[in-house]
Order: C-alpha cells, then sequence, then structure tokens
C-alpha cells in the first residue's frame, strides 16, 4: 500500500463511518478498484481513527458518562431517574448484541470479499434509511427511553457486522423507529460507537500483533489514521446539520445508486 493509497482509503472511511452509507461496504469497494489485498491491520488502524474522532467530537458527553457510571457504582446501580445514568445503562445494552458479532466475525470475513453482497446490502440500507426518514422519530430522550429501545438499537448494529450495512445509519434509523429524538438518535448512535470500535480492537488484538510483523512501511498506515480522524470529525458534525434539516433521504439515494451500479457491474 502507498502512502496516497492509505490516505484516500482512510478519507473513505472517515466519511462513510459516520455518513449512513456503510463504511466496510465502501472500502470493500475502493479497494476491489485500487485492486488492494484485504488488510485487516489497516482496517482497524483507520477505525481507532474514526474512534479518536468521536471522542473528540463528544468528549463532554464521555465526561458526563464517567460520572453517572461513577454514581452508579456509588449508589448501587440505581438510577434515580438521572439522564445521565439512564444513558450508561442504555449504552450497555444497546452494545451487549455485539457479543454474537464476535461469535460469527470469522464467518462474516468472507463475505467481505463479495462486492455483489455489498451491492445487495447497499440496497438494504437505502431502504431503512428511506423508511426512516418519512416515518421515523419522536421525542424520546435519555431521560425517558425505554431498555428494550436500547436493545432495539443494539440488535440494529449487531446487523452492520454484514458489509454494505451502515452501523451509524443502522442504528440512527433503528432509534428513529423506537420514537427518539433526531437529535439524540444520533448521539446515541455515536456513542454507542465507542465501545464497538474498541472492543472490535481488542478482540482482534492477537491478529493485529502478527500482521504489524509483516508491514513494510507505517507511514500508509499513520496516513489512514489521521485522515480518518479528520474525515471523520468532519462527517459527525455533517451529519448532526443534515439530521436536522430532515435531509437523511439523500444518503438513501445515494446507497441506492452505489448499490445497483454495483449489482449491475457483478452480473455484467
Amino acid at each position: 500500500m502507498t502512502l496516497l493509497e492509505g490516505i484516500i482509503l482512510g478519507i473513505v472511511q472517515g466519511l462513510t463511518e459516520f455518513l449512513p452509507v456503510s463504511s466496510s461496504g465502501h472500502l470493500t469497494l475502493v479497494s476491489a478498484v485500487m485492486e488492494l489485498p484485504s488488510d485487516i491491520l489497516f482496517t482497524v488502524i483507520v477505525h481507532l481513527g474514526t474512534l479518536l474522532a468521536v471522542v473528540i467530537a463528544f468528549w463532554q458527553d464521555i465526561v458526563m458518562l464517567l460520572k453517572g457510571l461513577v454514581g452508579l457504582i456509588l449508589d448501587r446501580f440505581k438510577t434515580r431517574d438521572l439522564p445521565q445514568r439512564r444513558l450508561v445503562i442504555l449504552l450497555v445494552i444497546a452494545t451487549l448484541p455485539l457479543a454474537v458479532g464476535a461469535v460469527i466475525d470469522k464467518y462474516v470475513e468472507a463475505m467481505f470479499d463479495s462486492t455483489l453482497f455489498v451491492g445487495c446490502a447497499l440496497l438494504a440500507t437505502a431502504t431503512v434509511l428511506f423508511l426512516a426518514d418519512r416515518h421515523g422519530g419522536g421525542w424520546k430522550t435519555a431521560s425517558n427511553a425505554r431498555y428494550k429501545d436500547a436493545a432495539a438499537v443494539g440488535l440494529a448494529q449487531l446487523c452492520a457486522v454484514f458489509p454494505g450495512i451502515s452501523r451509524s445509519g443502522s442504528t440512527i434509523c433503528a432509534g428513529l423507529f423506537t420514537g427518539l429524538s433526531r437529535d439524540f438518535a444520533v448521539r446515541f448512535a455515536f456513542l454507542l460507537s465507542i465501545p464497538a470500535v474498541t472492543g472490535s480492537f481488542v478482540f482482534k488484538l492477537p491478529d493485529l500483533m502478527e500482521s504489524a510483523v509483516t508491514v513494510a512501511s507505517p507511514m500508509p498506515y499513520i496516513a489512514g489514521f489521521f485522515s480518518a480522524l479528520v474525515s471523520g470529525y468532519a462527517a459527525i458534525k455533517l451529519v448532526g446539520l443534515l439530521m436536522k434539516k430532515n435531509s437523511f433521504r439523500f444518503f438513501s439515494y445515494y446507497c441506492a445508486l452505489v448499490g445497483a451500479v454495483t449489482i449491475i457491474l457483478n452480473l455484467i
């Protein structure tokens, strides 16, 4: 991998991780176009770049969550209907389904080599985005969201282990379908990415240590990390802006177009 290729893939990861268009699907498609082999080390490194982007963008929320967690522990896990404590529990519940993702991870990896599967999954993402934009949304926040709402968002995140299914799109749309407010659905989805990416990094650490030994030059990986960080932060701000303007449907059109073109190219 060259330095330029690392920068391009980092930008693709950063933008598509938070824009609801599937980062895994786009990395698969762009890598196929650039004729680059699958590189688990690079994939995890650019995910860490987007993780840092979330931490920077939601630093105040993270501090608030840490205070809520400490309060829960000291108060013997009594929420006392405090929003920050309830948000901690909601995030824990939504993260639990990813345990299943760890079990099926090796089976899912094979699908990253199928651009036809990615194309079909992008069409599914487009459909969900379109329906959520037209019919989703409510007024629930951390104060009154139900635990089963968080579980639904967690199950949607589990579906996003498949390439072409957007993690941010799935979790935001699931939140909208359960009646979360648009602002809180976005905030909850992005905060939920923190334990998801961190857990994936820990789970794949043994493979990463082995892959790191064979790396010829670290520069493409470093470039990919920082380009994913910068573009990821920009994407977070863009999603928040578009959600306030009810403009999510444009991502639906985009996913439908890319998915259809991908399927057609596979069939001809």
